[in-house]
């Protein structure tokens, strides 16, 4: 069972930057993908990117020139850089990983708190 651990949330005031990661417990050597979805209250969770195996990389329209997601294999782990950072980036940030070689499953962090307030 892989475990996924975030950290870098916080507080930040409009037009901020904050740097989340994810650290996995294993290899992400094998992972499809790996990315992050946020919830703000109310809503759904919903998609804000992800990096392929490949190394290609894709961006929710909302973040696309503010958000970057990286990855360091060697160290098992993926970052996203948020930059300009507005009120509605307001959520819970989740990391996620999809597996699909061999038996396909998904991973799923516990979450870490962004809030952007003045």
């Amino acid at each position: 069972q892989v475990q996924l651990v975030e950290s870098g949330g916080g507080l930040v005031q409009p037009g901020g930057s904050l740097q989340l990661s994810c650290a996995a417990s294993g290899s992400i050597v094998d992972f499809y993908a790996m990315g992050w979805y946020r919830q703000a209250p109310g809503k759904r969770r919903e998609f804000v990117a992800a990096i392929l195996s490949t190394g290609r990389t894709n961006y929710v329209d909302s973040v696309k020139g503010r958000f970057t997601i990286s990855r360091d294999t060697a160290k098992n782990t993926i970052t996203m850089e948020m930059t300009n950072l507005e009120q509605d980036d307001t959520a819970v940030y989740y990391c996620n990983a999809e597996k699909r070689i061999g038996t396909p499953a998904e991973y799923w962090g516990q979450g870490t708190q962004v809030t952007v307030s003045s």
